[in-house]
């Protein structure tokens, strides 16, 4: 795993919501660029802007992210509870996407990760290993 990226989890706030996300888990599937590009701009810093739209629409757009390396709250309300099943998919030419209730161990069965989204390496060429880091865009896998 890219030690430089471990951990590390950013929080974009507004009067109603939070945007986290943690950059160990995306692989830059650009889905919340294209749902929201007013809030979502990578070309930009800080690259959310969080109050450039509702709430509401902020947190229908990061429902799109794949990987669950972006997940919102809002301010003031009770956390959802975890779906009871999981369900593991593979994307065409991409990652396996988990969703549900998400516990990731590494192998001495030290938790790596927990949430309701996750995106795994499928294409052996990760440098952020389980985690897919969009390097199957780069190095032709099909599958």
């Amino acid at each position: 795993m890219s030690s430089n990226r471990d951990g590390m989890t950013k929080e974009y706030a507004a009067d109603e919501i939070v945007v986290e996300w943690e950059p160990r888990l995306c692989f830059h599937s650009q889905n919340c660029v294209r749902a929201l590009p007013q809030v979502f701009d990578d070309s930009r810093r800080p690259w959310v802007q969080v109050d450039a739209a509702t709430a509401d629409d902020v947190e229908a757009a990061v429902a799109r992210c794949p990987s669950g390396a972006l997940r919102t709250r809002r301010i003031g309300a009770q956390a959802p509870k975890r779906q009871q099943w999981s369900e593991l998919r593979a994307s065409e030419n991409g990652p396996l996407l988990i969703t549900g209730g998400v516990r990731i161990l590494d192998a001495e069965g030290n938790t790596l990760y927990e949430g309701e989204r996750a995106a795994l390496c499928r294409c052996g060429g990760s440098s952020n290993k389980p985690f897919c880091d969009g390097t199957h865009k780069k190095n032709g896998f099909r599958g």
